[in-house]
């Protein structure tokens, strides 16, 4: 049975309902916060640049690239245009804020090498949702391509902030594995190239602040029907609050369930379409449960570290052990809309069906450090903490840093510079040999 009386005192579904209801509308807050916004490292940097390929930035839950001209990664201290004058070419990615990895992982395979998405005949059907998604031009058409000044296969590297780890995961798992489910069922002319296999394809992996094990935080708000939903319950205040105009600005990307907001149409009557949909029947098909540590668990039962790739993690930090109870508490650093989330995570224990103990308790005020620094639950991944010689296939750990939250790592929703953070991820990256 799930601990919510941590916070209330009392555990039952009704309160449960009620705290479902108030980090719903916390969440809120933030976009909303976004939107109305005008425009140190732990990482050991390297000596020496030995490849060039460019990174691809993943964003979490509920994130975008660009929000009304605000950015995701870098809120006033842009991430992407300083790698970029450093030297450094990347793309700011987009994927589905509230879809599944496997979902986010078709969109982004197809945004970096062009085409449209293709989750999969087996996926698809098994969970209802249109086959193909968006055409995409393609950051990186030459992806995977012989580079004829080198022969060398042109590569990516990858960083995923929260969310955005567990799917860079994924996109490198069906590079390299493919999926036998989509093989057994497709004709060979309609299979997607992602899921033959076969294609080392990546260099580095960087995640920050991602919840390889899921997060306690997701039982606070997932609910267990449709008018409970988290994603139902913030659709539809978007659509009260900023009718069909906010729609315009902020992209679900759930084109596959059919909730594409068409010319003309209102915001009132989207959200109508959305409590219609059959998206609330997806079960685990989207990010509420694969956050989730159950969720978390499945994926890390079949997404593993693959031994011809890099991988690397970076967890955040922002609580202190409170002198009486032992438990978790915010840090004044923290970001106040954290602070509901924080203090449950702080405290949370269960004994099943996933094991949550007090390791778990310290946390960035959305993903507890344990969970950060690679999947263990479920998973055979070997994690080892960096000391400055990368070993592919395993996960080399950079550390915690402190007095950080969830967000401000990225600085977004802070006055937090990462700039020079991120510049020290590209430094690291680019240091691998190809």
């Amino acid at each position: 049975m799930h601990q919510h009386s941590v916070l209330y005192g009392v555990n039952t579904r009704r309160e449960g309902v009620i705290m479902r209801r108030i980090i719903s509308i916390t969440l809120m807050m933030m976009l909303a916060f976004t939107v109305m916004l005008v425009p140190a490292s732990s990482a050991q940097a390297a000596t020496e640049r030995q490849n060039d390929y460019p990174i691809v930035l993943v964003h979490g839950l509920a994130g975008f690239d660009d929000l009304a001209g605000i950015p995701y990664w870098g809120t006033t201290a842009n991430i992407s245009k300083d790698l970029k004058a450093k030297g450094y070419d990347n793309y700011v990615a987009a994927v589905g804020p509230f879809s599944s990895n496997w979902d986010r992982a078709c969109e982004l395979y197809a945004q970096i090498v062009g085409g449209t998405v293709d989750y999969g005949q087996a996926h698809s059907e098994k969970h209802g949702h249109e086959r193909y998604g968006r055409t995409y031009p393609g950051f990186y058409p030459e992806w995977g391509q012989s580079d004829p000044a080198t022969g060398q296969i042109n590569k990516v590297h990858l960083i995923g902030h929260s969310m955005g780890g567990q799917t860079i995961r994924t996109l490198a798992d069906l590079l390299m594995e493919g999926s036998a489910e989509e093989r057994a069922v497709t004709p060979e002319e309609e299979l997607s190239p992602l899921f033959t296999g076969g294609k080392p394809w990546l260099s580095g992996l960087l995640t920050v602040a991602t919840p390889h094990d899921g997060s306690t935080a997701a039982y606070c708000f997932v609910g267990h029907n449709r008018d409970e939903s988290l994603f139902q319950t913030m659709m539809l205040m978007i659509a009260a609050i900023g009718g069909s105009s906010c729609l315009d600005i902020y992209d679900f990307h759930l084109d596959q369930w059919g909730l594409v907001k068409q010319p003309g149409e209102s915001g009132k009557a989207f959200a109508k379409r959305v409590e219609a949909s059959q998206v609330w029947t997806a079960g685990s098909d989207l990010a509420s449960w694969d956050l989730q540590p159950e969720g978390a668990r499945e994926l890390n039962e079949w997404v593993n570290a693959q031994p011809e790739f890099y991988y690397f993690s970076q967890a955040a930090s922002c609580t202190y052990k409170s002198l009486l109870t032992g438990r978790q508490l915010p840090r004044i650093e923290m970001n106040p809309l954290f602070y509901a989330f924080s203090a449950h995570i702080g405290s949370y224990t269960q004994n099943k069906p996933v094991v949550i103990d007090k390791s778990w308790w310290e946390n960035d005020g959305l993903v507890s450090v344990v969970t950060a620094d690679g999947p263990h639950v479920g998973s055979n991944d070997e994690i080892i903490d960096y000391n400055g010689t990368p070993q592919k296939g395993k996960w080399n750990y950079l550390g915690k840093i402190e007095k950080v939250d969830h967000m401000s790592i990225t600085g977004t929703l802070s006055p937090r510079d990462a700039r020079p953070q991120f510049r020290s991820y590209a430094e690291l990256l680019a240091s691998l040999p190809e």
